[in-house]
């Protein structure tokens, strides 16, 4: 008797709870208008790195000692080609330039980076205003990011990236702390 009682209970449960907190679809992951010919301009600009998700803390290790990040995408001379110019500042408050090339694969939505043959990146919407997420893969991680043209977006979708990636396998939640001002791009 005390198991159908417990049982019907854990069914009335998961009836309730279930719409609640159900994970979205992966049909929802809406892979961004990459034609495999040119990148959107829409996508061009600044873009502030607000998290990280990914099975394992250790695939997302490299953003341990990161404070923010800022991002300037920004066509390449070759027609399938964008290039990607960066300066994160450190949790000690350093400033460290980075650049990377990414080719687009034609007939793909896949980005892929320049001497990094491993490495495979996906561009999805984001549910939140000026968002947008990657997908990162290589050898041995996988991990997604949420990128923003706001260095302080809403909250709300913190949450919802970090609510979608756990429902993808992510375990691992890294936000930026963005607590120090972000450094000045480097110019070409």
């Amino acid at each position: 008797m005390f198991h159908q009682i417990w049982a019907a209970l854990l069914y009335l449960y998961g009836v309730i709870l279930n719409p609640i907190y159900q994970c979205p679809e992966h049909s929802q992951l809406t892979t961004l208008g990459v034609d495999g010919k040119e990148f959107p301009e829409v996508h061009l600009g600044q873009w502030y790195f607000i998290a990280g998700a990914a099975p394992t803390k250790e695939e997302l290790a490299t953003f341990d000692p990161v404070d923010n990040i800022v991002f300037n995408m920004a066509a390449g001379s070759a027609p399938m080609q964008l290039n990607l110019r960066a300066t994160i500042r450190t949790k000690d408050g350093l400033c460290v330039p980075r650049k990377w090339i990414y080719h687009l694969t034609e007939g793909s939505t896949d980005l892929r980076t320049e001497g990094r043959p491993d490495m495979k990146t996906e561009l999805f919407s984001s549910s939140c205003p000026g968002g947008i997420m990657l997908n990162e893969t290589g050898q041995g991680y996988q991990r997604f990011l949420l990128y923003n043209r706001s260095p302080h977006p809403p909250e709300k979708c913190v949450e919802e990236f970090k609510s979608l990636t756990s429902c993808l396998d992510s375990k691992a939640f890294l936000p930026t702390p963005r607590n120090q001002e972000a450094c000045e791009l480097p110019s070409n």
